[in-house]
């Protein structure tokens, strides 16, 4: 590791290991949901971090549209990769969430059918991606089905959910959008987003990264044969 280079991750590392610290030592429970509380630090960053990856794979899928090169074609398809596991990772916690409170890991509560169905709609998408040989057809479906899926994600992970009844809680998210948490809970809340957000810049443009050198390299081994 080049500390010259890399101290900002050094820093990162502490900074969520501080994060998860506090999470458990130095935030208060909620009265309504207990030590469930605890899973809230960490299951709507991953939420947050999805839906930011969705967008950032629909605007270079929209790049890539307009300027044909494979960069972005990387970039779209390496954010949407990144974006599915958090989206598993949110399901996932809330399900631990659920079977504390509802006695079951699955419920079909609104909030958890719509997450189920996004999963499905960008797990498409990589089947796709699968389905087509052609690297540059590959990329232009890719890149359409990127946009279109990118329509749904505001509906599924903001509107369904309020639009129906849900068993998720209220107390520290409302309806209203407003955010209603004791001062230690907001403060350890928004620097878990902030430093999800971080780490997942961080996963992507490594990721990028990598892509873009296997596929130099697999376009060398063609060439070279």
């Amino acid at each position: 590791m080049n500390l010259k280079n890399d101290w900002w991750k050094i820093l990162l590392g502490l900074f969520l290991t501080g994060v998860i610290v506090a999470a458990f030592l130095y935030a208060p429970r909620a009265k309504a949901l207990g030590e469930t509380t605890r899973i809230l630090f960490f299951h709507v960053p991953c939420a947050w971090v999805a839906t930011l990856a969705f967008l950032i794979s629909a605007t270079y899928s929209i790049l890539y549209l307009r300027k044909n090169e494979v960069r972005y074609d990387a970039w779209a398809y390496s954010s949407a990769h990144i974006g599915l596991i958090f989206t598993i990772l949110a399901t996932v916690s809330g399900a631990i969430w659920a079977k504390e409170i509802w006695n079951a890991y699955w419920n079909w509560d609104p909030r958890q059918t719509s997450i189920f169905i996004l999963l499905l709609i960008y797990a498409a998408y990589f089947a796709l991606r699968s389905a087509v040989e052609d690297e540059q057809s590959r990329a232009r479906l890719a890149a359409v089905y990127s946009i279109i899926a990118f329509v749904t994600v505001p509906f599924l992970m903001f509107i369904v959910p309020r639009i129906y009844e849900s068993l998720h809680p209220d107390p520290l998210i409302n309806a209203q959008g407003k955010i209603k948490m004791d001062v230690k809970m907001r403060q350890v809340f928004f620097a878990s987003l902030f430093g999800f957000t971080v780490m997942f810049l961080w996963m992507l443009r490594l990721k990028v990264q990598i892509l873009l050198m296997e596929r130099k390299l697999e376009s060398q081994i063609v060439t070279e044969r």
